[in-house]
């Protein structure tokens, strides 16, 4: 297994998320995952909802917990109530470690991660957003109108309210002996009703609450787990939540299982678009 820190970041102003990155890339810590986070799908209701309910992240970041890693984090937030480096300055800081995979982390950063989200060829979608499945709450993750008026009526990635690969970051918390349950939920997800519309749990493990030893799934009122899950474009997302094949399983082994749940869309592209209009002003 190996460890990972997970981090959603706040800024006193947005506009200065391009010096943040730079000051990221002049570290020479690379990030697993540096996205801008985009809107909450699911809001979380009862676990750390203050801590999570920031009106603006401006970048989530996911890096292999090791010293330089956490000796960069410190200097971001190096005096009270938080540091500032060159013209930016964070004001909120969330963060978690959790465990992953090692076989996940190996290759993600020159093989997985890139052929994810740069891929040759998109897969089709099913058609159910001809029909969709429509409920008032997106709480169930189940597609309402409102998120369907926000991406539109295109069928074409590029034209969405953001271009390309998507990814949902999952906070995970189950009721007692109802992991059972959702591991079912996976098992549909990676073999169906996610992997056919190229949905993919790229990144996931067991939240820890020290450096040595994971959330029991016992214990109540925490998170256990975390998922970062990848889709070719908000569209496939949607087609899935929309559909009748998704919401059967959604419903019987999803969402009972969870005592509480947040899904916040971030976008890995939208992050580097950004380096690039920064580097051509150069």
């Amino acid at each position: 297994m190996t460890i990972v820190s997970i981090h959603l970041i706040s800024l006193a102003k947005p506009e200065t998320l391009p010096s943040l990155l730079k000051y990221i890339q002049s570290s020479n810590i690379k990030p697993l995952v540096q996205a801008k986070p985009i809107r909450w799908v699911i809001r979380p209701e009862k676990i750390q909802v203050s801590e999570l309910h920031n009106p603006r992240w401006d970048l989530f970041l996911i890096f292999e917990d090791t010293e330089p890693s956490k000796a960069f984090i410190s200097s971001l937030l190096d005096t009270s109530p938080y540091g500032a480096k060159g013209d930016f300055k964070v004001i909120s800081h969330w963060t978690t470690n959790s465990t992953v995979p090692s076989r996940l982390v190996k290759d993600f950063l020159t093989k997985t991660n890139p052929s994810l989200l740069h891929p040759t060829q998109l897969p089709s979608l099913t058609g159910a957003l001809d029909n969709p499945l429509i409920k008032e709450s997106s709480q169930d993750l189940s597609l309402t109108d409102t998120f369907r008026q926000w991406i539109g009526t295109t069928t074409d990635p590029a034209q969405l309210p953001v271009a390309g690969a998507v990814s949902m970051f999952n906070l995970l918390a189950f009721k007692p002996s109802m992991k059972t349950s959702y591991l079912r939920y996976a098992k549909a997800f990676a073999e169906t009703i996610g992997g056919k519309r190229g949905g993919t749990a790229k990144l996931f493990g067991n939240i820890m609450k020290d450096d040595k030893e994971r959330v029991s799934e016992d214990t109540q009122g925490v998170w256990h787990e975390f998922a970062l899950a990848h889709y070719p474009s908000l569209l496939h997302f949607a087609d899935m939540i929309g559909s009748k094949d998704y919401q059967e399983v959604n419903q019987k082994h999803r969402v009972d299982a969870l005592g509480d749940t947040c899904i916040l869309c971030t976008s890995e592209l939208e992050i580097e678009k950004l380096m690039k209009e920064d580097k051509a002003k150069l």
